[in-house]
């Protein structure tokens, strides 16, 4: 039998961050892969949907055509489009992988490994010992239980990328930031998109007012969202589907399912390894160990965090732990923050508590607020859209942050290391930001709290700051 110091199971984000990390590490690695290296982010996520996202832009503000080979909007065909994202998309062959990879046993498309014992996986009938082994099988699209689903054609981001065209009706199920990324995309190409959702309002996970501005750009853009809206049932008839919810019935050419997400265990046979999970997924401590200290389980398939940084991260932290002799506080999954960002237009980026959520917890705070509007460089580019939110007290601590607009994902990144690092509102007020970035948002925003201090009369609790 072949013996390994590491075994992975999946090359997704998780996964490559290990086979990559590990022989750097002196470690003997075998790596498995049932489908395509590069997981879901590479290949039906991620990636596909920002190239997806770009054309639409590129489509809506008619500029920058010949990147995509298009020389005039009238070129922009209803294929078009669709062919360019699987042509921008990287691909990663097995010849790829191993260059990658170098000094790792690959196993790729050969079928699914599972479980024989704790350190014993098999996969097409071949048997691999590993001293640790890592999971990272990835999450797939979770299909709700809504009668007639499963007897008509749906989409989900492992499809939607393969159509042949852009279809000229789409009915989106799902307001959360496949669905809102996908609708803003489609909607700049072509369709006609409705967005229909249970939750009150665009990307729930966040920051209220931030979806309401989303929702208020779809408006302008022609797509309709249909919130606190339940789904009673869908039917095709005469190559038409039809969404009926109780805000009426919905006709569409194509119908995509962005409901979430549900983790990959199937055929891992976990049970003959004795690891425990459920239905949420592979159950693991701070340090993603699952019930077998020896065996890891990373990204989407632990259900902590469902991202692929977050996937990488915890990669990093998982290896770091093997080489530890004991546990290191600093290596907990939970001391980390995890930001995330929806690539719409406005762009939506978040770290730590929304106000709903710091108000849930009883906690006293202020909220200071800085408009993209009333920033010169932001206005002289159009970018009037948005904001940058913090959740703050009067002694400067960071509860949250919420950047709703253009570079948003970017500029997340400043709050991020300094809620880490429990830096304050004080720290970033101080810091010089150049002039005229958009992240000079940020320090505006902190001058805001700077001022809310000086009217609330706590100009001398900021002053104790100063060392």
């Amino acid at each position: 039998m072949n013996k390994y110091d590491a075994i992975v199971i999946g090359l997704g984000p998780a996964g490559m961050a290990i086979a990559g990390m590990a022989p750097l590490m002196g470690l003997k690695v075998l790596a498995i892969e049932s489908h395509k290296v590069g997981g879901e982010c590479l290949n039906y996520g991620c990636i596909p949907s920002k190239a997806m996202l770009k054309i639409g832009e590129v489509a809506y503000s008619t500029k920058k055509l010949d990147f995509f080979g298009l020389k005039s909007t009238s070129e922009i065909t209803s294929s078009a489009p669709m062919d360019n994202v699987r042509t921008k998309t990287p691909k990663i062959n097995n010849q790829m992988a191993e260059k990658m990879f170098p000094g790792v046993d690959l196993i790729i498309d050969k079928g699914l490994a599972s479980f024989v014992d704790s350190h014993t996986v098999e996969v097409d009938g071949e048997k691999y010992e590993g001293k640790t082994i890592f999971i990272a099988t990835g999450t797939e699209p979770f299909i709700p239980p809504i009668p007639g689903i499963q007897d008509v054609p749906i989409l989900t981001n492992q499809n939607v990328f393969a159509l042949e065209e852009v279809p000229e009706s789409l009915t989106i199920i799902g307001g959360g930031a496949i669905g809102s990324e996908l609708a803003q995309a489609f909607s700049r190409l072509g369709s006609k998109v409705t967005v229909v959702q249970k939750n009150s309002f665009l990307v729930p996970i966040g920051d209220e007012e931030a979806g309401h501005v989303l929702e208020d750009q779809f408006k302008k853009e022609g797509i309709k969202v249909f919130n606190d809206t339940q789904i009673e049932k869908v039917e095709q008839k005469n190559n038409k589907i039809y969404t009926h919810t109780t805000n009426g019935v919905l006709e569409s050419d194509k119908l995509l399912v962005a409901t979430g997400r549900q983790p990959v265990l199937e055929p891992l046979n976990l049970e003959k390894a004795g690891i425990d999970f459920d239905k949420r997924g592979i159950i693991v401590d701070e340090y993603n160990k699952t019930s077998q200290p020896h065996i890891f389980a990373l990204g989407d398939c632990n259900g902590k965090s469902l991202l692929s940084h977050a996937a990488m991260h915890q990669s990093m932290l998982s290896l770091m732990s093997m080489f530890t002799p004991e546990p290191a506080e600093s290596l907990k999954r939970s001391n980390h923050l995890v930001p995330w960002a929806v690539f719409t237009k406005p762009e939506i980026a978040q770290v730590g508590m929304t106000e709903r959520e710091v108000k849930e917890k009883g906690t006293d705070y202020i909220v200071v607020k800085e408009d993209y509007a009333n920033y010169t460089r932001a206005a002289s580019e159009g970018h009037t859209t948005g904001f940058v939110k913090v959740i703050t007290d009067l002694r400067g601590t960071i509860y949250g942050v919420t950047i709703c607009g253009e570079a948003g994902s970017e500029l997340i990144h400043e709050w991020v290391l300094a809620m880490q690092n429990r830096l304050t509102m004080f720290n970033i007020v101080m810091m010089q930001h150049t002039f005229p970035t958009l992240s000079l948002l940020n320090k505006r925003v902190a001058e805001q709290w700077m001022m809310t201090m000086m009217q609330n009369g706590a100009m001398e609790e900021m002053m104790k700051q100063i060392k």
